[in-house]
């Protein structure tokens, strides 16, 4: 018996958020786009015709009042409006601002009350399905090297407060060496995926992080290397910035990925 289509619903219409709805009003069987947020409304309309016809245009925060899973695309200030919002009505929150989810943990003991679901896409990384096999036995170390063109990694909060500035720099510079939950803390909006791996893996503060500003690079760049009782293993990979340099395009592709897994019928990886 065919199944009610999931209906998405999409918080933020950004580089992202808007190459989702593209994909899911094209057509993607099993999930239909509910509704959308968007800032600006009227940009809205521009990128995306049947936002504001076909396909409301409301707060973000009343998405899952018509949608049964909100994907959010949006700015690390509003992570927790949006996401309390989703997991207090029990529907299905995918969020891109991963690592807002370690300062906000309380919401998973949340969503186990109200029966809601928090489903993390791969994102701009590779290795998770591995990352999770491991993790059922016992990973001994976890260790991700970022490295980024310097225009990825402006205004990050880490470099603001320790004034380092990126402005003209010739060479590599290392910006960062710590814990993932301190790295996700100090560039909100660039290392999500240290985030997610170090979920899937030892966890936020055994998981440990560089980020490196290259002027050389044009791509987003991330090495993993993981030591488990299972396994030994690295992993790297390059992505091509999205229109947003801190985000790379197959950011987006993985949030699609996802997506289908939900409704198809064949879905290979855990």
């Amino acid at each position: 018996m065919p199944r009610e289509p999931i209906k998405v619903g999409l918080a933020g219409l950004g580089a992202v958020g808007l190459e989702v709805a593209r994909r899911i009003e094209t057509g993607i069987p099993g999930l239909v786009l509910g509704a959308v947020s968007a800032r600006d409304q009227d940009k809205a309309r521009r990128n995306l015709p049947a936002a504001g016809t076909t396909i409301p245009i409301v707060a973000a925060e009343a998405l899952a009042q018509s949608c049964d899973l909100v994907v959010e695309c949006l700015p690390p200030v509003m992570f927790r409006r949006v996401a309390g919002a989703v997991i207090e009505t029990g529907k299905i929150f995918m969020p891109l601002s991963v690592g807002q989810l370690l300062e906000n943990w309380d919401l998973v003991a949340q969503a186990k009350q109200t029966g809601a679901r928090i489903l993390v896409p791969t994102g701009a990384l590779i290795g998770l399905d591995a990352m999770r096999a491991a993790a059922e036995g016992t990973i001994h170390s976890v260790t991700m090297i970022t490295r980024k063109p310097p225009n990825g990694l402006e205004g990050a909060p880490y470099l603001v407060e320790h004034r380092i500035s990126l402005k003209n720099l010739k060479a590599p510079l290392k910006v960062f060496d710590g814990s993932a939950r301190d790295g996700a803390r100090g560039f909100p909006a660039n290392v999500n995926v240290a985030a997610a791996l170090s979920l899937a893996g030892v966890g936020p503060d055994k998981t440990r992080l560089e980020i490196w500003a290259d002027p050389a690079l044009e791509r987003n760049t991330h090495r993993i290397e993981v030591d488990a009782d299972s396994a030994r293993f690295s992993m790297s990979i390059e992505n091509v910035p999205s229109d947003n340099p801190r985000t790379g395009r197959i950011t987006a592709l993985s949030t699609i990925a996802a997506l289908r897994g939900l409704v198809a019928e064949l879905k290979v990886g855990t």
